[in-house]
């Protein structure tokens, strides 16, 4: 997995509360094993109209929101089912921050075991980003997680909590997998003396 230390990325804002994992990907999507190739249908139903034509308005469809990293939105972001499908298409997508005053929890713990920053902060700071980012075409942020402080070009400085384990899974691009790796030559010692130790 791709470590997460910082990022300076364009924003995109989802201005919608409660925005589930069936919006994120669809239900019909999920077929495919692999991780990749979900970007394509990220928010399909909000993307294309059901005669398949762009829908204009959505801002993902909007030429300055091309190539966002930092996704922007608000309360809720992720709930419904805990398909781990919907970080897959938020990250095969490019998104590699989503910033939100709250995230459902199976969604929150999925995004750290695929690479993805998820951002608790105050509805109120949440306002104040939304606001400037309608109000400055190619407004970026820059999320340190080293430091855990967001700032931008105008003086914003926002410091973050997160908890210290997950925030080292991100920093040292580790998963499950890799964290128990990491241990790896303990294992095999282990599993050494047990084999030898066996009884015939």
């Amino acid at each position: 997995m791709e470590a997460f230390v910082s990022l300076n990325g364009l924003v995109a804002p989802v201005d919608r509360v409660n925005v589930d994992t069936d919006a994120i990907i669809p239900k019909q999507f999920l077929k495919r094993i692999e991780r990749s190739g979900f970007g394509q249908f990220l928010f399909f139903e909000w993307r294309w109209d059901e005669q398949g034509n762009v829908i204009p308005e959505f801002n993902l469809n909007k030429p300055r929101y091309q190539g966002a990293s930092v996704l922007l939105s608000r309360a809720n972001f992720g709930c419904g089912s805990s398909r781990e499908h919907a970080p897959w298409a938020i990250m095969d997508y490019g998104f590699r921050c989503i910033i939100a005053p709250s995230f459902a929890d199976i969604f929150y713990n999925n995004c750290f075991k695929n690479g993805i920053l998820p951002i608790k902060l105050s509805e109120e700071q949440v306002d104040d980003l939304f606001k400037r980012t309608e109000s400055t075409e190619g407004y970026k942020l820059n999320v340190d997680l080293e430091s855990k402080v967001i700032t931008d070009d105008e003086g914003l400085n926002i410091p973050f909590d997160l908890d210290e384990h997950r925030r080292q899974f991100l920093l040292q691009g580790l998963d499950d997998i890799g964290l128990t790796l990491k241990h790896e030559s303990a294992i095999t010692e282990y599993e050494q003396k047990r084999a030898a130790n066996a009884i015939v």
